[in-house]
């Protein structure tokens, strides 16, 4: 994928006809929208001020056609240059496949099950780990772990990860119900839609991460990555259990707490469990002073997802156990978190969770949390909400990544922080945080420095290559649908990036390269935002 070729960028996936629709181009003056059949001109604007971008390296300026709302194919084409982007739709639901597609992507991850060619079409295999693991440093200790997802391009599977993936995919259907009415393509018989379908399979696994003592295993794993054409099924490696954590358990006890109040009514058995556990878990924590944070213990070289601070977590799970029970002693405990913890309060990642925290005692009814409290909250929660939005208006492609936001992962970032954005306009009616969520959306889709569509399968422009092994190994030309790339990486911390990203601003620190997995790998908790960011913009 090489930089700079494009210079008209867009979503790709297109727009709605009500929505905001804007572009960038390196290129100021006059565009036209232009119906490719025809050459008929549609419509015709004027782009803005052309001026540097820093973090993509190029000079570029913003075109702007919202007024027009016919329905339709159509480009992009720059009338002095003639430059032109793809071809895009306008239309009602023009998002309707990519939002299946990333919400199925976690069925195509599913551990410890055949995936039929019903359902996963080429991408079909064979039911895979189904032995059970042992306890790291314990080999005759062994307990059943099959089911959950794999994490990402390997097949590892993670308690802290999953807890976020897990909170995404249930938020964005407590948020937006009706843009998961319709089937995903997935095996359910349970009656409950889908989405509630497919993360009832992950928790199903991570209820078998917690000991009866109340701690949860920080991961299962096998000691070391298999190669990277190594389909599931062919992986017969020894699978570990590595030892408990803190950040393991309060992610547990939050995400089971959340599960549990979500879950009431369309499945009252599996709400009973998730709640039970959560407050095994948050009692495990109780009373002994916090671990140095999780490390690999010898032999294991697999992710660590380690964390030196559990503040975070437990300030969430107080808040999501309030949430379910409405017992003062966790709401007393979450406000102390918040205000000795020292974390942020609005982060959404895997690593820092206060924002899910906050958001849970947000979402909490008039009166039952006190006013004061709330409203330090709300003010943290709209004073970020108005940073991303003024670092969105500022940046050419009107995302809110400052140059050293292009990190491992940053797709995570811009999604995550779409999240935050579109939750500060239901909670304050201000609808410049959702244009500008819908902005990170367009990134995502196309309207990026690189013009590519970071979500496998989709856009004119599109992944091919992910570091991602069951798309390696089994011998279809397409990678698994659904999964967002992990995006640009200014550090360049794999040998394919080195080699082929030196130079390259950091927006355009991406390469489309199986080896490449500090920015070309996928993982749950990347699409589980994206998923959220879905269900939001193709409501409108």
């Amino acid at each position: 994928m090489s930089y700079g070729q494009d210079s008209v960028f867009v979503n790709q996936m297109g727009y709605p006809t009500k929505g905001p629709k804007m572009f960038t181009a390196a290129a100021s003056g006059l565009f036209e929208l232009v119906e490719p059949d025809s050459g008929v001109v549609l419509f015709s604007g004027e782009m803005s001020f052309l001026k540097q971008d820093e973090a993509s390296g190029l000079a570029v300026a913003t075109g702007d056609f919202t007024r027009y709302e016919r329905p339709g194919s159509c480009f992009i084409r720059m009338k002095e240059s003639g430059a032109s982007s793809p071809v895009f739709p306008i239309g009602e639901r023009p998002y309707a496949s990519v939002e299946k597609a990333l919400l199925k992507s976690f069925y195509y991850q599913r551990c410890g099950m055949e995936l039929t060619a019903e359902y996963a079409g080429p991408w079909a295999h064979g039911a895979c780990h189904l032995a059970d693991a042992h306890v790291h440093g314990n080999p005759e200790e062994r307990f059943p772990q099959t089911g959950g997802w794999h994490d990402a391009g390997d097949y590892g599977k993670y308690t802290v990860a999953g807890m976020k993936a897990i909170a995404d995919l249930l938020l964005a259907y407590e948020r937006f119900p009706a843009s998961f009415a319709e089937p995903a393509g997935i095996p359910n018989s349970d009656g409950i839609p889908d989405v509630l379908a497919e993360v009832k399979y992950e928790l199903e696994f991570l209820l078998l991460m917690q000991r009866p003592d109340g701690a949860v295993y920080h991961k299962v794993t096998s000691a070391e990555f298999p190669p990277l054409d190594c389909m599931p099924e062919q992986d017969l490696s020894e699978l570990i259990f590595s030892p408990v954590s803190d950040t393991a358990a309060a992610s547990f006890a939050a995400g089971m707490a959340l599960a549990a109040r979500i879950y009431r009514e369309p499945d009252p058995a599996l709400a009973k469990r998730c709640g039970q556990a959560a407050k095994l878990a948050w009692r495990s924590l109780q009373g002994r002073p916090a671990e140095a944070g999780f490390r690999n213990p010898p032999g294991i070289v697999t992710g660590e997802y380690g964390d030196a601070h559990r503040e975070d977590e437990l300030y969430w799970a107080a808040a999501e156990l309030f949430s379910l029970t409405g017992e003062t002693e966790y709401l007393q405990a979450a406000q102390a978190l918040a205000e000795t913890g020292g974390f942020p309060l609005c982060e959404l990642g895997w690593t820092d969770t206060g924002g899910y925290g906050t958001l849970s005692l947000l979402d909490a009814a008039p009166g039952l949390v006190p006013e004061a409290f709330r409203a330090r909250l709300l003010a943290a929660w709209t004073a970020e909400a108005d940073l991303y939005a003024e670092r969105s208006a500022a940046d050419g492609f009107g995302i809110s990544l400052l140059r050293e936001d292009y990190i491992w992962g940053s797709n995570m970032l811009v999604m995550n922080r779409a999240m935050l954005l579109i939750i500060a306009g239901e909670l304050t009616g201000n609808k410049s945080y959702g244009e500008a969520a819908l902005a990170h959306w367009d990134y995502l889709l196309g309207r990026n420095v690189l013009g590519c569509c970071y979500v496998t399968g989709f856009g004119a422009k599109r992944v091919l290559y992910p570091h991602h092994r069951p798309s390696e190994g089994d011998g279809v030309a397409e990678p698994v649908p659904g999964m967002v790339a992990g995006g640009p990486n200014l550090h360049l911390q794999d040998e394919a990036a080195a080699a082929h990203l030196a130079g390259a601003a950091p927006a355009a620190c991406f390469v489309d390269h199986k080896l490449s997995y500090s920015t070309n790998e996928m993982t749950i908790y990347w699409n589980s935002p994206a998923v959220f960011v879905a269900a939001y913009a193709g409501g409108l």
